[in-house]
């Protein structure tokens, strides 16, 4: 993939990865367990942008990392040690942006139904550290980018939750870095939660065309984890259609840990199979000037919309296994959305 980045690390307890984010912006998002981020900004980090544009850097990105598995990019790679983390005082969101080392402590989930997770955001040209004293399954998703933003800490309590469609065709989606709800300068990445037996990113959508207010240049990655049903595995099931802008063409059977790449296409259902709840974190980049999520709905299918206005969300959203307070919906629907 030429601008979206995954890596998913299993961490045993105690266990260290050290991350060299090279061209690209990244987020540490905690799947099931809870880390500590240590972040090296190049110093100095530019505050946040009010309007305009930050100073641009110059590209290069390191080798590829072997000990983790990584789509799309080859972003990742062991450095040296870090410098030296301020005083425990200092640590976490409270820091000021572009201030030196910077450590975050995320709390993190006992997994991706038990409801959002805090997250780190690690800019352009930085290096990290991801250590996990109880051991966990963390992502880090990226997107090649021009500009240099601050570290960042991003408190789960702050992630929207909506639940979109209705019927069949409900699903949860949480927005932790959705374009109008985190600040970045490329990335755009969304967790969807589908119940058993429901359709999600449906009707079939793509983003693979530049048109002005209209739709986005878009390539997306799914990872997929499956929710077993006693010791039997889960199942769902992807896909992809060509489109005029784009020839890839997808039906694939995904369990957990599965990762689909899409760089164009009409791109729906996914399907999770009855009994097994389904996971998918949504990575998406492009090279348009603008960062918005615009997409098309597949003609031969954009009615189903219609049919929703008579039917509830499915009564099993919004979904939190963990134990934990329950998600509040934000909004039952914005119908020009489909994942």
């Amino acid at each position: 993939m030429e601008y979206t980045r995954l890596v998913v690390l299993e961490l045993s307890p105690g266990e260290a990865y050290a991350h060299t984010c090279g061209d690209a912006e990244w987020i540490v998002l905690p799947l099931a367990g809870g880390c500590r981020v240590r972040c090296a900004e190049p110093f100095p980090t530019p505050p946040l942008p009010e309007t305009g544009a930050l100073p641009r850097t110059p590209s290069g990105a390191p080798p590829p990392d072997p000990r983790a598995s990584i789509a799309g990019g080859a972003d990742s790679q062991p450095v040296g040690p870090l410098p030296a983390p301020p005083a425990i005082e200092a640590r976490g969101p409270g820091r000021s942006p572009g201030s030196g080392p910077q450590v975050f402590e995320l709390r993190g989930r006992t997994g991706v139904f038990a409801g959002p997770t805090d997250f780190a955001y690690l800019p352009r040209d930085g290096r990290a550290e991801v250590t996990s004293a109880d051991g966990g399954r963390f992502a880090l998703v990226g997107a090649r980018c021009e500009r240099r933003l601050p570290a960042r800490y991003g408190p789960a309590a702050d992630v929207p939750v909506e639940l979109r469609g209705s019927g069949n065709c409900s699903r949860q989606v949480n927005n932790f870095a959705a374009a109008d709800a985190f600040t970045a300068d490329r990335l755009i990445a969304v967790e969807v939660l589908t119940p058993g037996g429901n359709w999600s990113s449906y009707p079939p959508h793509k983003h693979d065309e530049h048109r002005p207010g209209e739709e986005s240049r878009l390539e997306e990655i799914y990872y997929f984890e499956i929710a077993p049903h006693g010791a039997t595995p889960g199942v769902g099931y992807q896909r992809v259609t060509p489109s005029p802008g784009g020839k890839t063409d997808i039906l694939t059977e995904v369990r957990t840990g599965d990762t689909v790449l899409i760089p164009d296409g009409w791109h729906g259902p996914s399907i999770a199979a009855p009994g097994h709840d389904m996971y998918y974190l949504n990575v998406m980049a492009g090279p348009d000037a603008t960062r918005e999520w615009l997409i098309r709905d597949h003609p031969d299918h954009a009615w189903i919309r219609a049919a929703w206005a008579g039917q509830e969300v499915d009564p099993r959203l919004p979904l939190n296994r963990g134990g934990e307070s329950r998600p509040e919906a934000l909004s039952e629907a914005r119908p020009e959305e489909t994942p």
